[in-house]
């Protein structure tokens, strides 16, 4: 896997991913532009989550070539990523002090956290602590954001703040590639089906074969 500067936010050529060893997905080729947002679309089980692990560096691809920004990208998955004994300016403190850049104040306001600054983590509720992983995202510096279903646990009004977080950053020609089941009230992203992805039956599991098991 290649990490070079280039024109695009993200180039991907003929990528196959895998998930316990069978290939899901194959032949997909896209690029993603700074200050663009990819949406994948697709029903649950296609593999959206194994494709954003591999886009990540998390697994390898079975086939093809990912190359994104010098300076990395920045995942966020279905951990949240939160110390739950530290406090949430104390959680975002010290990813401010790993990546050098932002203000722990700044991430709090953007996603209503301000208030919650003194609570520990473990006493936050599921969508407070969600958001308080999304917020550390704005504390990365990263241009590329991958995002595994980021709304999950989200009500309807955090939800509004994540997105309007997420056009900021798209605003100051940042990227995104992200998985979601519902409408994040953005019209000016793209979206990338992967039903037509599927792999071939040669390489997909045995009919009847539970694939909570790959």
């Amino acid at each position: 896997m290649d990490a070079a500067p280039r024109p695009q936010a993200l180039h991907v050529t003929n990528l196959a991913v895998a998930r316990g060893g069978v290939t899901i997905l194959s032949g997909i080729t896209f690029q993603l532009a700074p200050g663009q947002a990819l949406i994948l679309r697709g029903p649950n089980g296609i593999g959206k989550t194994t494709f954003l692990r591999t886009i990540a560096g998390l697994q390898p691809p079975v086939a093809g070539r990912i190359v994104y920004p010098g300076d990395g990208l920045a995942y966020g998955g279905h951990a949240d990523a939160v110390k739950t004994t530290l406090t949430v300016s104390e959680n975002l403190a010290f990813w401010a002090r790993i990546h050098g850049t932002g203000t722990p104040q700044a991430a709090m306001s953007a996603l209503n956290l301000t208030d919650l600054a003194h609570r520990p983590a473990q006493s936050l509720s599921a969508g407070q602590r969600r958001r308080l992983g999304l917020a550390r995202l704005l504390l990365t510096g990263r241009r590329l954001w991958l995002l595994d279903e980021p709304t999950v646990s989200l009500d309807a009004g955090s939800a509004a703040l994540w997105t309007d977080a997420l056009r900021a950053h798209l605003g100051r020609g940042g990227s995104a590639l992200l998985a979601s089941h519902i409408d994040l009230s953005l019209p000016e992203a793209a979206t990338l089906e992967l039903r037509p992805y599927r792999a071939t039956a040669a390489n997909a599991p045995a009919a009847g074969f539970d694939e909570a098991f790959l």
